[in-house]
């Protein structure tokens, strides 16, 4: 960790926390998606799947980054302007986020390895990612529907984690704008 805090987050950091957003609202209801093809049409159902699988291991080296950005780079302090009570909110709901971030691709790669149906898991068409664990229906029916809550609880969260930053945004804060664009200008504070 760097010995003083950060001002800013670097323009890396910010890229990788928007693709990671993006890929994690593409590929939860990507997931809902895939499941609901029919097996008739099996070439569009495996292509799902696929893209869906590509999405979380992508998602998963994106996290990765991000943490090993976060040791080396730091983290800004959070706007002053921000209550405590909010931010040991904001605090918490970070780490409960990032710990999804890491479990729902690990979760949704057991279901993969674990499935009746061996569909292989080519991560972007190209590269195939063996699957460690042998095929278990009873492993299955317990993976998937945790799979599944993790995914949905990730999305609620990474929602009310937007929401929470418009917020503060609307409120004159400068939480949102040193995401989006780096910014650390302070607009007049709105009353409430």
């Amino acid at each position: 960790m760097p010995a003083e805090p950060v001002a800013e987050w670097t323009p890396a950091q910010r890229r990788l926390h928007w693709w990671t957003a993006a890929l994690v609202f593409l590929a939860a209801p990507l997931g809902f998606l895939m499941v609901g093809v029919p097996l008739s049409e099996l070439l569009a159902k495996f292509l799902l799947y696929q893209l869906h699988k590509s999405l979380g291991i992508t998602v998963l080296l994106l996290v990765a980054a991000r943490l090993v950005l976060r040791a080396i780079e730091g983290r800004p302090p959070m706007d002053a302007a921000v209550p405590q009570r909010q931010q040991k909110l904001a605090a918490s709901m970070h780490a409960l986020l990032y710990l999804l971030l890491i479990a729902t691709p690990v979760l949704g790669y057991l279901v993969a390895a674990t499935a009746p149906a061996q569909v292989p898991t080519l991560y972007l068409l190209l590269i195939n990612v063996p699957h460690l664990l042998p095929t278990d229906a009873a492993r299955f029916a317990v993976l998937m529907p945790i799979h599944r809550a993790a995914a949905i609880l990730l999305v609620a969260l990474a929602a009310g984690h937007a929401a929470a930053a418009l917020q503060h945004h609307l409120h004159g804060r400068v939480t949102l704008a040193r995401m989006w664009r780096g910014v650390a200008n302070r607009r007049p504070a709105q009353p409430r």
